[in-house]
Order: C-alpha cells, then sequence, then structure tokens
C-alpha cells in the first residue's frame, strides 16, 4: 500500500513552493506528482508553472521521494523532445522519476497552440502512436520512425535513463485502446475513476465502476499473456463521489475499501485554500503520516 501527492505547480518556487515538496518528504509520501498542463480549470487566470522545470527543482531539494507528471499528454508534447527532457530529469534525480502518461482532454492544453481541439478518436489514434515511439526513445539509443502524427530522425538519447531500461510510464487510461497501451507499455495503471458519478453518483456505485476497470485491465493484460496481479494500480482522488479528506476516518475507511479493490497507490492532493482541493491541513498531516499505519 503506498500513499502519494499531487503538489500543484501554482505557487513561485521561492514563495511557497518550495516548502511545499521538501514538506512532502517530510510526511513520508512516496511520491510526489504535478500535473503537466500549460494551465489547468479554475488555476487558468492564476500562477501556473512548467512541470518539467518544476520537478527539476524538486528533484535538486528532495532525496528520497520519487517524483512524476500525473499526467503528461500529447496534447502539447513531441515524444523526441520530451524524451530528452526525461532522460534529464531522471539523470538529476538519481532515478526517480515516474511519467504518468495519457491522451488528454478538451481543456485548456488542446487548443493553446492554435490547433483545433481534437475529437476523442483523434486523441486515442494520436496516443496508440506516441506512447509506443517514446518507449523506443527511452529505451534505444538512436531511434527512426515514420509515423501519421509523430516521426524521428536519428534521435540520439544517450546515456538512456538512470532507471533501466527506462522510467516507469504509470499510463491513464479506461476505455479499451487505452487500456491495451496500458497492458503493453505500463509499468503502472492510472484511473480517477468514472466521472459521470462525480457530481451525481455515490461511493458505492463508484467503487462498482472501479472494479470494471480494474476487470477491464485484467483483460487487455490477458490478451497479450501478461499478469495484470503485479502491475501498479494508481487511483487519484478527488474525482470520485466520495470525500476522502473530510476527517482521519473518512479517509482510513476509503482507503481501505479500494487497497481491497486491488488498488496499490493512492493520491492525495496537497491541500489548496479557497479551490476545489481545500482541506484540513492537520487532517491531511495526520492522514499522510499514520493512515496507513492503521491499514496494516
Amino acid at each position: 500500500m503506498r500513499l502519494s501527492t499531487v503538489i500543484l505547480p501554482s505557487r513561485r518556487w521561492h514563495e511557497g513552493g518550495r516548502d511545499q515538496w521538501l514538506r512532502a518528504e517530510q510526511l513520508g509520501f512516496h511520491t510526489a506528482y504535478t500535473y503537466d498542463h500549460l494551465s489547468w480549470r479554475t488555476f487558468r487566470d492564476g500562477p501556473w508553472f512548467g512541470a518539467i522545470p518544476t520537478l527539476t527543482a524538486a528533484a535538486g531539494v528532495t532525496e528520497r521521494m520519487r517524483l512524476g507528471t500525473l499526467v503528461t499528454s500529447p496534447n502539447f508534447r513531441h515524444p523526441v523532445t520530451l524524451a530528452k527532457e526525461l532522460i534529464s530529469l531522471d539523470d538529476i534525480s538519481g532515478g526517480r522519476i515516474t511519467l504518468g502518461i495519457g491522451a488528454g482532454g478538451n481543456g485548456f492544453d488542446a487548443t493553446a497552440l492554435g490547433q483545433e481541439a481534437w475529437t476523442p478518436r483523434e486523441r486515442a489514434d494520436r496516443f496508440a502512436e506516441f506512447v509506443p515511439l517514446l518507449d523506443r526513445l527511452l529505451t534505444e539509443d538512436a531511434v527512426s520512425a515514420s509515423g501519421t502524427f509523430y516521426s524521428a530522425e536519428e534521435a540520439r538519447n544517450i546515456p538512456g535513463c538512470v532507471q533501466r531500461p527506462r522510467l516507469p510510464f504509470a499510463v491513464a487510461a479506461t476505455g479499451p485502446r487505452g487500456l491495451k497501451l496500458a497492458a503493453r507499455h505500463g509499468q503502472a495503471w492510472v484511473t480517477t475513476g468514472d466521472p459521470k458519478l462525480f457530481e451525481a453518483g455515490t461511493p458505492e456505485q463508484s467503487v462498482e465502476a472501479l472494479r470494471g476497470q480494474l476487470a477491464k485491465l485484467g483483460k487487455a493484460c490477458e490478451e497479450i499473456g501478461r499478469d495484470a496481479a503485479p502491475m501498479e494500480k494508481v487511483l487519484l482522488t478527488g474525482f470520485t463521489p466520495d470525500r476522502p479528506l473530510d476527517s482521519f476516518d473518512a479517509f482510513v475507511d476509503f482507503a481501505g475499501t479500494h487497497f481491497a479493490l486491488g488498488f496499490t497507490e493512492l493520491v492525495v492532493h496537497m491541500p489548496i485554500a479557497d479551490s476545489i482541493f481545500a482541506a484540513d491541513e492537520s487532517v491531511f498531516e495526520k492522514i499522510a503520516t499514520e493512515a496507513l499505519d492503521q491499514l496494516r
């Protein structure tokens, strides 16, 4: 059982940003992730910093905690340039990086470069090409590839990742094509639950939806001869009908239910006052330091 956190890149580094990453390590979180967006939802008109530079800075002030994106997408990334940044980040961190990666959505990232937002099918098509090429770029010294959406010409990535054969992928997916990518390329799978249940559903309905997603992941793994059991299963909380950060007991109940489902890592958002991620700091810190002991 692992407990991790998300730190949104919304504070200047020398005005509290650095302190958040240090505090996350002090609290004992397994991994501290950040969102890889150009801007995001209600934070669009406020401060928002780049994920890779933020993680690079975090790698310089932390020692043990893993770091990662949750998640990177093709919306404004290209596999060739992303691979170079990831190899550099993995080196700087001493091999502590996990790449959370997903197909992207219709948010602000989708049109920030001046293009029309891609349809769900176009996002799936691009994701299906993006992930295998990125996998090759992170494991081979030189890569040439000519795809419909992404190409590489003798792209060099020497010396490669510190982590071998490459840094781990945590693939966010719920649809059949994405789950196939997770089964083939992911060391972990990520979900936020069923978005249709967030506002109008019940916790019980959410649990059943997650059970169904886990079953589909198992089937996708079975189809390629992979055992899904050892694969890490990550639940990014905050997008289900539950309110696990309302109290310590609420979180322990939530965590027990979802670990029993088969999840191996729960991710909670570091509190941000006056936002959808507002939470009592003392409850959050007690959850970070004591909750897992209640479940062992």
